[in-house]
C-alpha cells in the first residue's frame, strides 16, 4: 500500500512560517477565513492563529437555511479552541432573492452560487478588516478540480494547497483540531445529504494514493495499473485533472506584445524587496 510521507511537526513549522511571512510581506497582519465546520477550514484557521495570534484571525460562518446545524456547531468548536474572532452572516436572503428569478436552477448551480457568495463576503470583510483571505483548498481538491472557481478555490494565500487530504487529516490531528471534525465525513454542505466522496465516486484515501504516485512519483498510466489501480479509475482521475486545468491557472491572456503578464513578465511576487 502506498504511504504518503507526512512529517506533521515539519509541516506545521513550514506552514505557520508561510502564513506569517506571506501576510507580513503584503504589509498587513490579519487574515479572514470561511469556517465551514470542516477539517480544511478548521486547520487553516488554527495554523493562522498560531502564526499571527488569534486576535488577528477572523473566522466567518456563512450558513444557508438548509445548512446542517452541525456545521456551525463544529465551526464554533474551532473558535473556542483557537480563540479567534468570529462573525456569522446568513447568506439565505441574497441566495433566495437571486434564485427567485431562476427557480429551475439545479443543485450544482445553486451550490456554485453559494460558494461564490460566501467568497464575496470574505473579500468584503478582508477589506473592512485590512486582511488577506486565507485559502482552504487542499491538493486533492485542486488536482481533481473539486471546487468552485472564484468560490471556495479563491484566496490571497493558501497554506493547504500542497497537502493531500490524508495529510490534512494527519496535520489537523497534530495541531489539535477537534476530533469530531477530523473524523467526520467530508462535506461542502451545499445541499442536504451531500458528501464529497459520494459526489466524487471514490474515497479520498483511495484517490490520494493514486495522485501521489501520478503527480509526485511521476508514474505513467501503465505503471499505475501495474501498481494495482484499476484501469478505469486511472483514466477517470487523469481526465478529471486534465479537464480542470483551467481552474488551476490565471485566466489565459492573448499575447500581442513582447512581454505578456504571466508569460514573459513573471517576476516573483516579492521582487524588489
Amino acid at each position: 500500500m502506498v504511504e504518503i510521507p507526512t512529517n506533521t511537526a515539519l509541516l506545521r513549522t513550514i506552514l505557520v512560517s508561510f502564513i506569517r511571512n506571506e501576510v507580513e510581506k503584503v504589509g498587513v497582519c490579519r487574515v479572514v477565513v470561511g469556517l465551514s465546520g470542516g477539517v480544511d477550514s478548521s486547520l487553516s484557521a488554527m495554523l493562522a492563529a498560531e502564526a499571527l495570534g488569534p486576535q488577528q484571525v477572523l473566522g466567518l460562518m456563512l450558513p444557508y437555511k438548509s445548512s446542517n446545524p452541525e456545521s456551525q456547531a463544529h465551526a464554533e468548536l474551532v473558535v473556542q479552541k483557537s480563540g479567534i474572532e468570529f462573525l456569522v452572516v446568513d447568506i439565505t436572503p441574497q441566495i433566495d432573492a437571486y434564485f427567485a428569478r431562476f427557480p429551475d436552477a439545479d443543485q450544482k448551480r445553486r451550490g456554485n452560487k453559494m460558494a461564490r457568495e460566501r467568497m464575496t463576503i470574505l473579500y468584503d470583510h478582508s477589506a473592512r478588516w485590512n486582511a488577506l483571505v486565507l485559502g482552504t483548498s487542499n491538493k486533492t481538491e485542486l488536482l481533481l478540480g473539486y471546487g468552485t472557481l472564484y468560490g471556495d478555490m479563491a484566496s490571497a494565500i493558501n497554506p493547504l494547497g500542497d497537502l493531500y487530504k490524508t495529510q490534512v487529516w494527519a496535520l489537523a490531528g497534530a495541531v489539535g483540531v477537534p476530533e469530531v471534525i477530523v473524523h467526520k465525513k467530508p462535506s461542502a454542505d451545499l445541499w442536504v445529504g451531500q458528501t464529497d466522496e459520494g459526489e466524487l465516486g471514490f474515497s479520498y484515501r483511495e484517490v490520494d494514493r493514486l495522485l501521489y504516485l501520478m503527480v509526485d512519483g511521476r508514474y505513467g498510466r501503465q505503471e499505475l495499473i501495474a501498481a494495482g489501480f484499476l484501469e478505469q479509475f486511472v483514466d477517470d482521475v487523469t481526465l478529471r485533472i486534465m479537464n480542470s486545468q483551467f481552474k488551476r491557472r490565471l485566466p489565459v491572456i492573448a499575447k500581442v506584445s513582447h512581454r505578456t503578464i504571466d508569460r514573459d513578465f513573471r517576476y516573483a511576487r516579492d521582487w524588489g524587496k
